[in-house]
């Protein structure tokens, strides 16, 4: 189990090492390449290298089935560096604002107005 609380924080350093890159790889490739590519690309480098200098510090064996593990891990990376705070910030509704703006529509009433 110590593993797990090892791979689960090294996931999110991936995300946030893949956030950074793909913002300055937007700056140097001048938008000629589409940002998800790009995402995708880095995020699958990053996971597969993370994953092999995993391996040789824990003398873990390389099998067919960790590199298509890690593989998926990446497209995982990907999707959380592409979508993942969006996503969060629309569940979460950081503030509350948007809430409280619905209710006075609803409730024209409750403008003071009437």
């Amino acid at each position: 189990m110590t593993d797990l609380t090892v791979i689960v924080p090294i996931l999110g350093v991936l995300v946030a090492l893949t956030n950074i890159i793909v913002q300055v790889a937007k700056k140097a490739t001048w938008d000629k390449l589409p940002t998800n590519i790009v995402a995708l690309a880095v995020a699958e480098v990053l996971t597969v290298a993370a994953g092999v200098a995993y391996c040789q510090i824990k003398a873990v064996a390389m099998t067919w089935y960790i590199i298509a593990a890690l593989i998926v891990g990446g497209f995982m990376v990907a999707y959380a560096a592409m979508f993942g705070f969006d996503k969060l910030k629309q569940v979460m509704d950081w503030g509350g604002t948007r809430h409280d703006d619905d209710v006075a529509r609803s409730h024209p009433a409750r403008e003071g107005g009437g």
